[in-house]
Order: structure tokens, then C-alpha cells, then sequence
């Protein structure tokens, strides 16, 4: 297996400390620059620390599955807090606020789910700019927060319009600021279930992957349960000349095989996966024969290691009346094994696991997202491989 360090000293590693892409820092980068920007990305403002005791101990060891670097959370799961009016809670609020909240419950890491807040949070409600990303910034390394993705614009045109095409680099300029390995989206490449509009999805991701490894970012498809039923590839064809049955590969799995290695990556969301295991378990071949194949989200992961640079760490509690097999609960409260899956998919110097919960914000107990948010860094940090 592949050996994954993705936290060695290197030139990547300064140009993110510096908060810009790839191709800036080579060509214009001067000693000056560096002195004005540089600013640590990696490890905890003094006040915001974990106790030495703690860290040296329950830590330290090579039994924890998810290192403490690498315990991050999407912002989607407290979208609540970072919308709430400062003025009128006191509460955290917006994203400095919410940053500071997070670093003391020990997150290292977020994933943003856009850059908007609440208008009287500290520089106003849309820091979706060049200026918005530098607060952010100062703000991350403020608490000891390192960015790891987004989940933001991705043309929907294709071929690409020049509009498009520059909003998208404005995106990676942004990521690139917040000193983000990975942008991405939280939807499927396409909702259908053909093979030849799959194919489409697949050029399109391979250009825009491209365009994104060229400033040094990882560009990733965040995917729901649909995208792991099986591809449309062959048997009759229906009236507008569409296969209608399949081989038994999942479209996900095709989509890998289409798409450059080197360009295009994948957000597992595990739990929606295991939605995708009790959902899609049967499918029609190309004979018309009725056959089983359930599916595997950490073997698929396994065998792509590389691919897959973020999860989503939801948790679910097994309800076969739901429909989804799972009702959505706080991480590390639910049903789905964690252990057995970190364990089986290794590289955990590699892969980077965001807390997720999207029913966390309460309309009734506005303090509920935050809370949550604490009990699934604990849970996701408990996480011990068995001696």
C-alpha cells in the first residue's frame, strides 16, 4: 500500500502556509512577501491548547484512528450558529465566533459549505472574496483552524463558458488564500444513471480537475446515496435509446475509472454510503437475470485509497421503516461501525475525516448545533483501534 504524509515539510506545505497557489508562489514570490504573509496554519492559539497532560497522553499513541490534526467538521453542520445575529444572542455567532467555539472543542480542521454569515457578524455577510478570504484566514489561524475544502461553485455549463471559467479560478484563488489542499461541491457529478451522460460528467470533471492541480488544489465530487446505485450500460434499449440495464458496476465506481487519477477526487459521505448498501443490493444485467451485489464503502475505499482525501463522518441509528435504513443522529451515537471502517481503510495520515450532521441546527434549542458539534469530535477522537 501506498505510504501517505501529507503533513511533511515541503514547498506545498510553505505555499499553503502562505496562503497562495502553486504557480504564484513560484513566480513571484520574494523574501519581503513572505515576511509580510506567512502566518502558522497548523497547531492551537496558546489559549485554546489542549492540556499537555492530554495531549501526551491518550493521543500519542498509534491507536488512535483519527490523529488530532485530523479531526476537522463541514460548517454545514452549524450553518445555524455561523447565520445567527451577534446583536441579538449570546451565543457564538458568525464565523470568527464559531471558529474560536470549535477550536475549543478541539477541532484542527474545517470544511466550509460557503463563505456567507450573518450581516452584523464581523465583516458582514458575504466573504466570498479575495478580501473576505484573508479575514477568514486571519481568523483560522487565529483558533489554530486549518481550511481542507469547500463545498462551492462548479460550472454547471459544459462545454465551459469563459464566465464560468473564471468564477471557477476566482474559487481557487479564494481556496488557495484559506490554504485549502481541496475544493469541491456536495453534489453528484450528474443525477442520471447513464452510462453516456456519465461520460459527459467525466470530461467535464477531467477539465476542471486539471485547471485546479495546475493552482495546486485537489478538486472533489461530495456524493449522496444515488450516485453508488448501479450504471445504465447495456440490455434493450427504452424510446429514446437509453440502456436499461446494467453490468452491475455502481456509477460511482465508473466515474473512477473515467476520471485522471491525478485531477479528480472523491468526499466519501459514509453515511449516505451505507444508505447506498441497504438501498441498491440488486440490480437487472444484461440477460434480464435478477442479481446481488452489496456494496462495500470501505473496500471501495480501500482499493482507491488516493481518490478519496475527505469523508464525511455521519453517523446513523438503523430504522428500516425510514426508507434510507438510518435515521441521521450525532456522530459516534448511531449504528454504523467507525471503528471497523478507519480501520479497514488505513492511511489515516491521508484521509481527512469531517464531522457532519445535517439535522444539527434546532429551531427550538438554538444552542443545539454547538453541542453536537462537541460530542462528535469527542466520539470521532475516542475512536481506538483494538490491541
Amino acid at each position: 500500500m501506498t505510504a501517505f504524509n501529507d503533513d511533511a515539510v515541503t514547498g506545498d506545505a510553505l505555499r499553503r502556509t502562505l496562503g497562495v497557489s502553486r504557480r504564484r508562489f513560484l513566480s513571484t514570490c520574494t523574501a519581503a512577501a513572505t515576511a509580510a504573509i506567512a502566518a502558522p496554519v497548523f497547531g492551537a492559539a496558546p489559549a485554546l491548547a489542549q492540556d499537555g497532560a492530554e495531549a501526551a497522553g491518550a493521543d500519542r499513541g498509534r491507536s488512535a484512528l483519527v490523529p488530532p490534526h485530523k479531526r476537522g467538521i463541514i460548517l454545514y453542520t452549524v450553518r445555524d450558529a455561523t447565520a445567527r445575529d451577534p446583536l441579538a444572542s449570546d451565543l457564538p455567532s458568525g464565523f470568527r465566533e464559531v471558529f474560536k467555539q470549535l477550536a475549543r472543542h478541539g477541532y484542527r480542521q474545517v470544511e466550509f459549505a460557503g463563505y456567507r454569515q450573518h450581516a452584523n457578524a464581523p465583516g458582514g455577510a458575504d466573504l466570498e472574496s479575495v478580501e473576505g478570504a484573508r479575514l477568514l484566514r486571519s481568523w483560522l489561524d487565529e483558533y489554530g483552524l486549518r481550511a481542507q475544502g469547500n463545498h462551492g461553485f462548479i460550472p454547471p455549463s459544459w462545454p465551459l463558458t469563459e464566465a464560468d471559467k473564471d468564477t471557477f479560478k476566482k474559487h481557487l484563488e479564494i481556496a488557495n488564500i484559506l490554504g485549502m489542499d481541496h475544493m469541491g461541491t456536495g453534489g453528484d457529478p450528474t443525477g442520471s444513471s447513464h452510462r453516456a451522460d456519465w461520460d459527459v460528467a467525466a470530461d467535464k470533471w477531467n477539465a476542471l480537475g486539471e485547471i485546479a492541480r495546475r493552482e495546486g488544489i485537489k478538486l472533489y465530487t461530495h456524493n449522496h446515496d444515488s450516485a453508488y446505485g448501479f450504471l445504465l450500460d447495456g440490455g434493450p434499449l427504452d424510446d429514446q435509446g437509453r440502456p436499461t440495464r446494467s453490468s452491475g458496476i455502481r456509477k460511482l465506481e465508473y466515474f473512477l475509472e473515467v476520471t485522471d487519477p491525478k485531477s479528480v477526487y472523491l468526499e466519501l459521505d459514509i453515511f449516505w454510503a451505507h444508505v447506498a448498501q441497504y438501498k441498491f443490493h440488486t440490480y437487472t444485467a444484461h440477460d434480464g437475470s435478477q442479481r446481488e451485489k452489496v456494496f462495500d464503502p470501505a473496500g471501495l475505499v480501500a482499493r482507491n485509497t488516493g481518490r478519496f482525501p475527505l469523508f464525511h463522518a455521519k453517523d446513523g441509528a438503523v430504522n428500516p421503516q425510514s426508507g434510507l435504513g438510518y435515521d441521521m443522529v450525532p456522530f459516534g451515537t448511531g449504528d454504523i461501525d467507525y471503528r471497523k471502517f478507519f480501520v479497514r481503510v488505513g492511511a489515516k495520515n491521508y484521509h481527512n475525516p469531517m464531522v457532519e450532521q445535517d439535522n444539527a441546527p434546532s429551531s427550538t434549542d438554538p444552542g443545539q448545533s454547538l453541542r453536537f458539534a462537541k460530542t462528535g469530535y469527542d466520539n470521532l477522537a475516542a475512536l481506538r483501534a483494538r490491541r
